[in-house]
């Protein structure tokens, strides 16, 4: 069974960073793909980074781009997201998906994954 975990959340001032991490087992990095989204209450979950694996090739949606960096370690099946510069409107409840696709389309991240973690919060206050 694929299982992720999702950690590094919390409150922070906007402008200030973040790292959160996720541990993943139960499928082989190289053939797929894994990414963050984020879900806020009444808003639809967004797609925020990915990396496809099977291409080495990265995405971000546009509202983050310049701003987070998703990298990885194959080796400990870790990936991780690091956030800088960080905005009110980043807050949410961030969750780490995998075994799936993903690819952007202008500023959207588009993915389709069949598994997903718990989130971890990210509180940005101003």
């Amino acid at each position: 069974d694929v299982q992720l975990q999702a950690s590094g959340g919390g409150s922070v001032q906007a402008g200030e960073s973040l790292r959160l991490s996720c541990a993943a087992s139960g499928f082989t990095f190289r053939d797929s793909a894994i990414g963050w989204f984020r879900q806020v209450p009444g808003k639809e979950r967004e797609g925020v980074s990915c990396i496809d694996f099977s291409s080495d090739t990265t995405y971000y949606a546009g509202s983050v781009k310049g701003r987070f960096t998703i990298s990885s370690d194959n080796a400990r099946k870790m990936v991780f997201l690091q956030m800088d510069n960080l905005k009110p409107e980043d807050t949410g409840v961030y969750s780490c998906a995998a075994d799936g696709w993903c690819t952007s389309i202008g500023p959207n991240l588009l993915f389709g994954f069949n598994s997903q973690g718990w989130g971890t919060l990210v509180t940005v206050s101003s």
